[in-house]
């Protein structure tokens, strides 16, 4: 029996969590606005860099959940950016 496969998904979420929390350095700086020119160039150019890797991480994660679901992910995860509730705050009666 191998321990690979969980060696592998513990590794994912260090490096997600270790790259979420640079890119999160990377804008506290860059918003200080102490860094000159090149230095706040090669930061941005830095998080961009993480953001991508970090969206695609959360892709890969997001098509495992759709998996594991058990309709198979043929119905749609709610979107967290959707405010599904009505603007007047009333639950409409039907």
């Amino acid at each position: 029996m191998s321990t690979k496969g969980k060696s592998e998904g513990a590794d994912q979420a260090p490096a997600f969590d270790e790259s979420l929390g640079r890119l999160e350095e990377i804008v506290s700086e860059l918003e200080g606005g102490g860094l000159g020119l090149e230095e706040s160039l090669a930061r941005y150019k830095e998080g961009v860099s993480l953001l991508e890797g970090c969206r695609s991480t959360l892709t890969a994660f997001r098509a495992q959940v759709e998996e594991l679901r058990p309709d198979g992910g043929a119905s749609p995860i709610a979107d967290p950016d959707v405010d599904d509730e009505p603007a007047d705050g009333i639950d409409a009666p039907f």
